[in-house]
């Protein structure tokens, strides 16, 4: 069986939703960041980055969550949830999950982990105010640009939309209107309504 290694409210929420679409057999292990345990030595050998997700598998650990996200659509293919036969569809999901793990995800993280960055509060305080600024740009070219409909690569349903999803959750955290976003919007509201989804949120808030 493979553990994944998570914290509610992080982007290991995409992998675990992931998991759950491709009906895989897996354990949930929770690393509590209030208790800063993803600093403890036990968390350290598992993933020394420090971070979640991490995905223990009968070959070895993996981390970073586009390459967890693919994993799994490999892993699983009977779960369609990539495009695996076709090489320049596969790099366009690729290609999108890169984008809000590389620009969207690290945007976000501006306003609340400045302290990566730099130490002088001026600073950390014009990263708060200016984060939400480069968030919403971006959410502005997913809408215009990325978004097929009614899920990201259009028809079908990939890894793709369970990543969206979970960005697009925390939007009103950091003061973004999802509305100004309507298709992203309507897309966040379709997800929710999917049963791997519910069952997800409904076990992170057991």
């Amino acid at each position: 069986m493979i553990k994944l290694y998570s914290f509610p409210g992080t982007i290991s929420l995409a992998v675990h939703i992931a998991l759950e679409e491709a009906g895989a057999d897996y354990e949930l292990v929770k690393v509590d960041f209030l208790k800063d345990e993803q600093r403890s030595a036990e968390y350290l050998a598992i993933n020394p980055k420090s971070r979640v997700p991490a995905l223990v598998t009968e070959r070895g650990v993996l981390t970073e969550a586009p390459a967890l996200m693919t994993y799994v659509a490999q892993a699983y293919p009977e779960a369609n949830l990539a495009p695996l036969n076709d090489p320049f569809a596969l790099a366009q999901v690729q290609a999108f999950n890169t984008y809000l793990c590389s620009a969207v995800h690290v945007a976000a993280a501006h306003r609340h982990r400045g302290y990566r960055w730099a130490d002088d509060p001026v600073a950390l305080a014009d990263m708060r105010r200016k984060a939400p600024l480069a968030v919403a740009e971006h959410f502005t070219l997913i809408e215009t640009e990325y978004l097929a409909g009614p899920w990201v690569m259009g028809a079908d349903y990939t890894i793709c939309d369970p990543y969206l999803f979970t960005l697009t959750g925390w939007l009103p955290r950091d003061g973004i209107d999802m509305a100004q976003f309507p298709k992203v919007s309507e897309h966040f509201a379709r997800m929710g309504e999917r049963p791997a989804v519910r069952r997800v949120l409904a076990q992170l808030a057991a």
